[in-house]
């Protein structure tokens, strides 16, 4: 893994902006989990909000669609007490020729105090914050095959919760790895936690190069890969960003990697299986299973919303702290 990538961090290691979770400390993520945690009773409020936020305007810019991840964002926000607007910048301005940074310029003269950005490009979110303004923050919402850092976090919550201590757990990755940023984000932060065991089962067209920098197992035999694990975490088979010959179909696929009652068997009796949606159902993974007491897909939803709210009080939090230390910085040097 890569050290934190300096944007993200204010001069006291607190959030500024959340953009991957490379390099980022255990400490700070069981942190973000913690305050997840603290969210979750929010929810179950019959007035579900509370005044973090509070006149501070989140801007979500997504150039890709998602209607999970977009409704969750914006619920968060609200439930903090924000401002939101959002903007499916993919049916907008840049259809039009208007570039990222034109974009960007115009999200700015709106005032926004933080940008929820999605986008098919690799780096994008990296890009905007570093030629955004100082003031505003950025959190990656998505961006190509690189990191979906939020959903990383809510899959930690989701087995934190429901499977506790990662340092005895097995977990399993299965299916395609070499499109998925999911995939990247969850293996980054299991080996972060503490997991000791982290498994990924594909088929060999399926997987990236420069895996072994994440300390996984790597299966291309479903059977074997699931024998005893604790958690599966299933992906969607991403036909969009596929070259053709990657597969032979997507009933083979099932054949040989697909979720079935008979392969969740192999693991242990209460393991927990998990999917980002949306689901395919039939290709990765069999409808027996994914409405099955093990499946936790609505689970994640649940507390993808509060993961989000956390991430994103965390990094304004961030943000104002940097703001205030520039400030005493800047009177020193001109008491000097």
């Amino acid at each position: 893994m890569t050290p934190a990538c300096p944007l993200q961090l204010n001069d006291h290691g607190r959030l500024r902006h959340f953009l991957s979770l490379d390099g980022l400390p255990r400490e700070l993520l069981t942190e973000i989990l913690d305050t997840a945690d603290s969210f979750l009773e929010v929810g179950a409020r019959a007035v579900k909000k509370v005044p973090l936020m509070r006149g501070m305007t989140v801007c979500n810019v997504f150039f890709e669609n998602s209607t999970r991840t977009r409704t969750t964002f914006e619920l968060a926000a609200k439930r903090l007490s924000a401002d939101v607007i959002t903007l499916n910048v993919s049916t907008s301005s840049t259809s039009k020729g208007e570039t990222l940074t034109d974009t960007l310029r115009t999200l700015e003269a709106m005032a926004a105090d933080m940008f929820v950005m999605r986008h098919a490009d690799s780096g994008a979110a990296h890009f905007v914050a570093e030629h955004v303004s100082p003031n505003v923050a950025i959190i990656n919402g998505g961006d190509g095959r690189h990191a979906h850092p939020t959903q990383g976090m809510l899959d930690m919550l989701t087995i934190r919760r429901h499977k506790g201590d990662f340092s005895q757990l097995k977990v399993a990755i299965v299916g395609d790895i070499l499109h998925s940023r999911v995939a990247r984000s969850n293996m980054i932060a299991l080996k972060t936690l503490g997991c000791p065991d982290i498994r990924v089962i594909a088929p060999k067209t399926l997987l990236p190069v420069g895996l072994e920098q994440y300390g996984v197992n790597v299966y291309h035999n479903i059977e074997q890969g699931l024998k005893d694990v604790d958690v599966v975490i299933m992906l969607r088979l991403q036909r969009e960003r596929m070259r053709s010959g990657l597969l032979p179909s997507e009933s083979e696929f099932y054949r040989l990697f697909g979720l079935s009652e008979q392969r969740v068997a192999l693991a242990h009796p209460e393991a927990i299986v998990m999917h980002p949606g949306p689901i395919n159902r039939g290709v990765e993974i069999d409808s027996s299973v994914a409405d099955s007491p093990r499946a936790m897909i609505l689970n994640q939803v649940t507390y993808g919303i509060a993961v989000r709210m956390a991430v994103l009080s965390m990094t304004m939090s961030g943000q104002n702290e940097q703001r205030q230390l520039d400030a005493e910085k800047s009177a020193q040097q001109e008491a000097r």
